[in-house]
Formats: structure tokens, C-alpha cells, sequence
């Protein structure tokens, strides 16, 4: 049966393109039924006519509704109503509570969840928008106007002039690196996946910073490693708690947030860091220096890849944190032969990083407005910083550090509370909380929590963290 070319609705004079209106149209009457499985819709021509619209508006129509699986095209027959069209709701996620990795990446579930939480002081990202839309879109629209084909790889090791700007960059935090040494990834996860595939065997020890993020615990799990943890102070790593790791477990690689650490928001000391390396060298154990936060930091905290160049050290960085989680941007720096190690890694993984996504970044570094963004960035935290930690400690909470940087703290909550039960009580006033136990495995982990500093300025977050505590 051919549903008949006068069954559509279509009005001229609407607001709505035809196109749209015919979609519309289309999609109500089978998914109410209407227009039964199997039936025939108008050719191209009769319709066109039958509305008084061109064909070119008919055929964008069908095609639109063939994409959406609501009919099919058949060659020389025409367009029929699909015979299982998709109308019901379909699951857009599974339901992951059992995986395998469940409880490592519980917090990044719900970080991720844009529809769930209204307010997200537990995120491990700044506002959107707080970012720079306006900039992003702006070199969009330049890099769309440019003659540069945008259908082919990348070069093996990234974007050529990103690499060197990035150099320029590295060297106003002391690090001296060539743009040969430096590796554009996917994203800073991407960096540290290729770094754990290159430097860690199945079985080996991997020292761990704890309190610290949780995903370093995720990932080395994925490649088989045993995670040590060691105590994380305000100036760095326990030293008698690492030597005594180093020691006994033998570790091939040791991760850490140098600057701005999450989740206490500190920077190892220099005096610290030395300490660090001279330990670690004496065990031929291997560095990887994760500096996402770095143009966050304003007090010119140290790095361990400027203090010992790159024989054992590797250098992670993003500009994921300052610009968008929706153009991933990481990056590598090393000697060069393991850089040519995790070369080898990222092409047989994941081939080139994103040509069109590198150039942009590039873009956005140079044209001036990269560095204004950062320091709007920087005045907008500290406007909040200590109003946070005045209205965190009012509510019965304490602060072994008040970074004065980044947008992390560290938290301990009044005697008595629980962060994961607290966490489960903000929920129900639709606030996303990051308990401690996520970041650390110390008996006292369930007394803290990673406070984000940026989204703390809405006054329905302390009205609802006051009802949580209340609750517990």
C-alpha cells in the first residue's frame, strides 16, 4: 500500500524549514502508527508536486529519515516504511555497576554525567563556562576558511609547529626540550596509557602518590601493574615511606602529580624534589612527571623534568583543563629513544592524533588570546579561593593546605561524617561530591573529600551540603 501524497501535513507560511516539517511529519506518523511497517511512501516527484517544493527538499527529507531508520530505500522500488522502525526509547548507556572496573571509574561515570548532577563541586574540571567558547569558536570558523585538506593523518609525532610552540612553552618552566622529544596524544589518559604500555610489564610495582587520582589506579590495572601506594605530604612524597618502597617492592616506574597535585592541590618542594630523584635514581626506577595543571600554577613550584632533564623522566601535560574536555590534547615529553618507543606505540594503537584538533590547539596558543584566557582563568579562582575555604570551614571542615593555585582542596570532614555516606545525602540535592575514598586507600580516607573550588559559587551548593551533613 502507497501512503497517499495529500496524507502530509505542510505549511508555508510556518517558521520551520520543509525539510524539517517534513521529518516531522513523517516521524510522528509512524511512530504513532499511522503509517504501517512496510507501507510506500510518495516517490520524490509526486510529493514534490503534490506540496509545491523541490525535489531536492523531498529527497533531503527521505534521506534524513533513512539515516534515522525510520524507513528504507530500495533500488528502483522506492521508500518504504522500515519493518522495525526505531521509535521507542532506546538505552543510550549500559548499565556498567557490574564491570570489571567498576569502582575505579565510579567518579568519572558521574563526573561525565552531564544530565544527572546540577552542581558538581566533586568535578575534576572548571565550569563550561568558564572556559573559552567564544575563542574556540572564533578559531573554528578561522581554520574552516583555511585551504589546508582536512581528510588526511597527522605526522607520527603530532602537529610539527604545536611541538615547537609547546617548546617555547616548556622553557618558561625550565624544561629544555627539543621538539623532536615531544609526542602529541589523544589526551592526557592517552599519554599516560602509552607511557604504562612502554615502561610496565604485567606483574611489575608502580609507585603511586595517595592520597592521589584515581585513575593512575585504573590504568596501571589495565596493564597488569601492582600499584604501591606512598604517603602524599603538602611538599611531596613521604621520603622514609618511598625509600622504604623502593626498596622492598623494586618498582619500575613511579606517577605523580608534581604540581598542583590532585586531589590536595600542593606542589612538591625543590628541596623535595632532589630528594626524589636521588632516591629513585640509586633504583634505576623510571619518573612519569603529570604537570596537567601547569598553567594553573602562579608560584613557580618546581618540576622534576627541569631539575633532571629526561634519562629517567617522563613529562605529561594538557590543554584539555584550560580549554576544552572536548578537544583532548595531550602531550609527551622524553629522550629520544623513548619517544620513539611511544611513537611506535601511538601508531600501532591509534595511528595519528587528530590534524585538524592539533592545528586548532596551535592556533589558539599563538593568537594572543591563549595567554589573557589563562590569566582571566587565574583571577576568577582566586576571587573564589578563600571565600570557599571560609564557608567550607564554617560548616565544621578543616584544611590541612589552602592551595593557593588551581582549583582542588583537600577536605576533612567535621568527626563523625563519612564522605561516601555524605556523598550519597548530596545527591539527593542533586550535588555531585568526590569522596576520599576514591583517591585514597588509608584508613582514614572516608574523613575527606576533593573539594573543586569553581563550582562552589552557586549558594543552592552550601544550602544542600548543609542538609546533607545534617542528614548524616
Amino acid at each position: 500500500m502507497t501512503i497517499s501524497a495529500a496524507d502530509w501535513a505542510f505549511d508555508k507560511a510556518a517558521a520551520a524549514p520543509f525539510v524539517e516539517q517534513l521529518v516531522r511529519h513523517a516521524t510522528q506518523a509512524i511512530g504513532e502508527g499511522r503509517w504501517k511497517p512496510g507501507e510506500k511512501l510518495p516517490s520524490i516527484r509526486a510529493l514534490a508536486e503534490q506540496l509545491a517544493v523541490s525535489r531536492f527538499t523531498v529527497a533531503d527529507a527521505y534521506e534524513r529519515l533513512v539515516a534515522a531508520g525510520l524507513v528504507v530505500s530500495r533500488q528502483g522500488s522506492g521508500v518504504y516504511v522500515a519493518r522495525s522502525p526505531q521509535t521507542r526509547r532506546l538505552a543510550l548507556e549500559v548499565d556498567a555497576s557490574g564491570s570489571a572496573m567498576a569502582q575505579e571509574v565510579a567518579l568519572l561515570r558521574q563526573v561525565m554525567d552531564t544530565e544527572r548532577f546540577r552542581f558538581k563541586p566533586g568535578s575534576g574540571c572548571l565550569p563550561g563556562g568558564w572556559l573559552g567558547d567564544e575563542d574556540i569558536r572564533s578559531a573554528l570558523r578561522e581554520l574552516a576558511r583555511q585551504p589546508a585538506p582536512l581528510t588526511e593523518y597527522g605526522t607520527a609525532q603530532g602537529h610539527p609547529a604545536l611541538r615547537r610552540q609547546l617548546g617555547l612553552r616548556l622553557e618558561q618552566i625550565d624544561i629544555q626540550a627539543d621538539p623532536a622529544q615531544i609526542l602529541m596524544t589523544a589526551s592526557a589518559s592517552h599519554g599516560l596509557d602509552l607511557a604504562l604500555r612502554t615502561l610496565v610489564r604485567p606483574g611489575d610495582r608502580v609507585l603511586v602518590d595517595d592520597p592521589g587520582f584515581y585513575n593512575f589506579l585504573a590504568a596501571l590495572r589495565l596493564v597488569g601493574a601492582v600499584p604501591v601506594a606512598v604517603p602524599r605530604e603538602q611538599e611531596g612524597p613521604d621520603l622514609a615511606a618511598l625509600k622504604l618502597a623502593l626498596e622492598q617492592h623494586k618498582p619500575v616506574l613511579y606517577i605523580t602529580n608534581s604540581v598542583l597535585s590532585n586531589p590536595i592541590g600542593a606542589s612538591v618542594s625543590r628541596s623535595r624534589a632532589h630528594k626524589v630523584l636521588s632516591l629513585l635514581a640509586g633504583h634505576q626506577c623510571w619518573l612519569l612527571e603529570d604537570d596537567i595543571y601547569a598553567d594553573f600554577d602562579t608560584q613557580r613550584a618546581s618540576r622534576y623534568a627541569s631539575l633532571a632533564g629526561f634519562e629517567r623522566v617522563l613529562y605529561l601535560g594538557s590543554l584539555s583543563k584550560t580549554l576544552s574536555a572536548d578537544f583532548r590534547v595531550g602531550f609527551l615529553v622524553g629522550n629520544p629513544a623513548v619517544i620513539a618507543e611511544l611513537t611506535d606505540i601511538k601508531l600501532i594503537t591509534g595511528m595519528s592524533t587528530p590534524p585538524s584538533t592539533e592545528t586548532l590547539m596551535y592556533r589558539l596558543l599563538t593568537g594572543g588570546r591563549y595567554r589573557r584566557h589563562v590569566e582571566q582563568l587565574r583571577r576568577r579562582l582566586d576571587e573564589v579561593r578563600h571565600p570557599v575555604f571560609e564557608r567550607l570551614e564554617s560548616l565544621g571542615c578543616r584544611l590541612a593546605h589552602k592551595p593557593a593555585s588551581g582549583f582542588f582542596c583537600w577536605v576533612r570532614l567535621p568527626a563523625g561524617i563519612g564522605a561516601a555516606r555524605l556523598s550519597r545525602r548530596a545527591a539527593e540535592q542533586d550535588i555531585l561530591l568526590a569522596p576520599g575514598r576514591h583517591f585514597s586507600s588509608q584508613d582514614n580516607g572516608d574523613d575527606f573529600m576533593r573539594i573543586n573550588i569553581a563550582h562552589c559559587q552557586h549558594e543552592a551548593v552550601w544550602r544542600g551540603l548543609e542538609l546533607a551533613l545534617a542528614g548524616c
